[in-house]
């Protein structure tokens, strides 16, 4: 192991303890009973019962967390431009993810946002502009998007970023998904960028590309490449939704319009990439997919593939081993709702929210659908705890896109943040209490599988609505508290700072492959702290077409010092690190 002290942040002082650990389903039911737990995940929300409270019993320390809006004051000046129109084109209200790259390798995270592109019905002189922000290291960041070499040109409309050490040269390179075309960029190590699409071979020139995410499907030490269509559309031969005149037109039903099949490129390592998505198994034309979690799932040491889909079943492929996938979207119990339905899938949140040791998936949908949690049983089995886990509706009024876990205290429980905008800009003419812009949501892990919202205990800022899409989660302060951006559509970028307050220890992990990829996607996490054992992965993907900090962070809860962390790459080999240093992250190198 090599440690480097990347960041230091002031010790604070210990939570009060938490008690045993939760068990899987049977102890999400808590004693209300099938019926009690219904009823009250149901009510939880809809104006009928309040909330949880923020503390339940001795246990649980006050929840002092307050999400701070920091985006002038960093000197972000994104807008995101809609390219809206009358005539509702599908693309115009999809846009669009956002990601943390340390593109400059200073251990800094740096911020990308995604924009839109040119239409038929709008065509400004130059194409709307991505923009990438370096960090300053002082709570500021600088425009570096025309350095970088990452200006583009005409033809394009963009949704989706993913960011992943591809030739293992140490620094990330960029994709990013569009209609009708998606770009590859490699980083050049020197602050720059350079468009190596065609050579690559992952362009996607006739689909609409929306979410991917790099993973090591094989384990041959090299990063490949998932990528999701949404719906084959014609953007010059538009289709007339609903009511045609102007002011009550609509975009229109996915069910409009055929899938797209997920696309698996296989990294050859000469800087191209081939197209191995039938010989894997992986061809299935029923995807509208906008979201990915590329996780081992079942705990046999090889990555699995999740994919949430809009008014689909959600994909659930086992990886085999051998190079081919296992399609349990019918049986895994993550493909539909607890009753059987397809939903309106935006994203797809994965972290282990009971420390049992399995990565839970979390589903966001449209308003009138709930938001689905999916716990894992073990055994490629899941079982939809929306309602037992108290998330219920309360989310059932707002139309959700970004969705992540986050352990937001620092007390050792993966809270869940959740990003709303409708699709509709129009939407309180069909749908009474339903608006264009939503407010975020934020529920605090209570342990034993139980969520309360605690959202309104957040500053003005967090609560304002906005036509939210993309989120990403990343410490960008290094502070050791998880901070996040947010891409809204027609709307300027946000930037939240965690204040950290009350929150316990931490310790934060980057991984060095050797053997495994460079950036140590894959790999599984186990820490020991005090009474509380935790887990985590390098999962790629997750969110809502955007890509997050690549760094495990790790709230030690009530313990004052990590007894242990132990790594299994993806390579097989494992690593045990006795009494790791807190309150700083590590650069783990696997091997040495």
């Amino acid at each position: 192991m090599r440690a480097s002290n990347e960041s230091d942040a002031p010790g604070r002082p210990a939570r009060t303890p938490v008690g045993p650990r939760a068990r899987r389903a049977r102890s999400l039911a808590g004693g209300l009973g099938a019926f009690g737990a219904l009823a009250a995940g149901l009510l939880v929300g809809t104006g009928c019962q309040r909330a949880a409270p923020a503390t339940t019993g001795p246990e649980l320390a006050p929840f002092e967390i307050r999400f701070e809006e920091v985006t002038e004051r960093a000197g972000i000046r994104f807008h995101h431009e809609r390219a809206a129109s009358w005539e509702k084109l599908y693309v115009e209200t999809m846009g669009a993810g956002v990601g943390w790259i340390d593109f400059d390798h200073d251990g800094l995270l740096d911020a990308y946002f995604v924009n839109s592109g040119a239409t038929p019905n709008f065509q400004p002189e130059e194409p709307p502009q991505p923009a990438l922000y370096r960090n300053n290291g002082d709570g500021t960041f600088t425009d570096f998007t025309e350095r970088a070499g990452l200006r583009v040109g005409p033809g394009f409309f963009f949704f989706g970023v993913a960011a992943g050490d591809y030739d293992d040269d140490g620094y990330p390179d960029l994709y990013v998904s569009g209609y009708r075309g998606s770009l590859l960029y490699h980083n050049n190590g020197d602050g720059t960028f350079t468009d190596v699409t065609t050579e690559a071979g992952v362009g996607n020139d006739r689909e609409w590309t929306t979410a991917a995410g790099w993973f090591d499907y094989d384990r041959d030490g090299r990063l490949d490449l998932l990528t999701t269509g949404y719906v084959q559309y014609d953007i010059d031969r538009n289709v007339v939704c609903g009511d045609p005149t102007p002011e009550r037109r609509a975009y229109c039903h996915p069910d409009s319009f055929p899938g797209i099949s997920p696309r698996l490129f296989r990294n050859d390592g000469d800087g191209a990439f081939t197209d191995v998505t039938m010989r894997a198994g992986l061809v299935n034309p029923d995807g509208k997919s906008l979201a990915v979690a590329l996780a081992d799932l079942d705990d046999d040491g090889w990555t699995d593939i999740f994919i949430a889909n809009d008014t689909q079943r959600n994909f659930v492929y086992f990886n085999n081993g051998d190079g081919t996938f296992e399609d349990a979207s019918y049986f895994s119990g993550a493909g539909f709702s607890e009753d059987g339905k397809t939903e309106a899938g935006m994203s797809a949140g994965a972290a282990d929210i009971d420390d049992d040791g399995d990565i839970d998936l979390y589903v966001s949908h449209l308003d009138a659908e709930l938001n689905r949690l999916y716990v894992n049983e073990g055994g490629r089995l899941f079982v939809d705890a929306t309602i037992v886990s108290g998330l219920g509706a309360t989310n059932i009024m707002n139309s959700s896109f970004g969705a992540q876990f986050l352990d937001a205290d620092n007390d050792g429980r993966r809270d869940l943040l959740v990003i709303n905008g409708h699709i509709m800009d129009n939407i309180a003419i069909y749908h009474a209490g339903v608006t264009y812009a939503e407010v975020k949501k934020l529920y605090r892990n209570l342990g034993r599988g139980k969520f309360a919202d605690v959202s309104a205990d957040q500053p003005a800022a967090f609560l304002a609505p906005r036509v939210g899409r993309g989120l990403a989660i990343g410490d960008f302060d290094n502070d050791g508290y998880a901070d996040f951006l947010v891409n809204n559509n027609g709307e300027r970028g946000q930037l939240f700072r965690n204040s950290g307050a009350g929150g316990g220890r931490w310790l934060g992990v980057r991984l060095v492959g050797d053997a495994s990829v460079r950036d140590g996607t894959g790999a599984r996490l186990e820490l020991a702290a005090g009474s509380r054992i935790s887990y985590d992965q390098a999962i790629g993907g997750k969110s809502y077409c955007s890509a997050q900090d690549l760094r495990i962070l790790f709230g030690l809860g009530p313990a004052s010092a990590a007894d242990r962390l132990e790594i299994r790459w993806p390579s097989g080999g494992r690593q045990r690190l006795l009494n790791p240093p807190t309150d700083r992250y590590l650069t783990v190198v696997e091997g040495s």
